[in-house]
């Protein structure tokens, strides 16, 4: 029994979800919420290091995002080591990425805090990106808190 080659996507899908990350990345160090809402599903269902399942985005925001955001710093993802699958119609895809951020400890000294994302995109009847699900862990060994206190730009 032979299975099929892994789903990656081309070249064009690739380059724009990279860029999707790359752009969501930066609402992230900004702590902009409001300019990352329309990157992600409002019935987004996701995991994450806070929450075991979470529905709605709202949701999300409460309990992940407010919980990291705030808290980090430097977030990015490496896009250099992004794998990007795709189904054979291009209506799915689904991002395989490592990121790196910084955490505080709590007397504010700053530690590398690693993790990865499985991101899942729609793509909309306008040709638009939407994260559908995310699944973003720390990497082993990496403390869970952080002790940042960086202001929300925008709700």
């Amino acid at each position: 029994m032979t299975n099929l080659p892994l789903p990656e996507a081309d070249a064009a899908t690739t380059a724009a979800i990279k860029a999707w990350l790359a752009d969501f990345s930066a609402k992230v160090r900004e702590v902009d919420y409001a300019g990352a809402y329309p990157f992600w599903h409002d019935d987004i269902v996701i995991f994450g290091t806070y929450q075991e399942l979470v529905r709605s985005r709202q949701r999300w925001t409460d309990t992940q995002w407010d919980n990291v955001w705030p808290r980090t710093a430097d977030f990015a993802f490496d896009l250099d080591n992004t794998l990007v699958l795709a189904s054979p119609d291009g209506a799915m895809a689904v991002a395989v990425t490592p990121w790196t951020s910084t955490g505080f400890h709590p007397d504010g000294t700053p530690f590398p805090r690693p993790g990865r994302a499985t991101i899942v995109l729609a793509r909309q009847p306008d040709g638009r990106w939407v994260g559908v699900h995310s699944h973003m862990s720390l990497g082993k060994g990496v403390p869970q808190d952080s002790h940042g206190t960086r202001p929300v730009k925008a709700r």
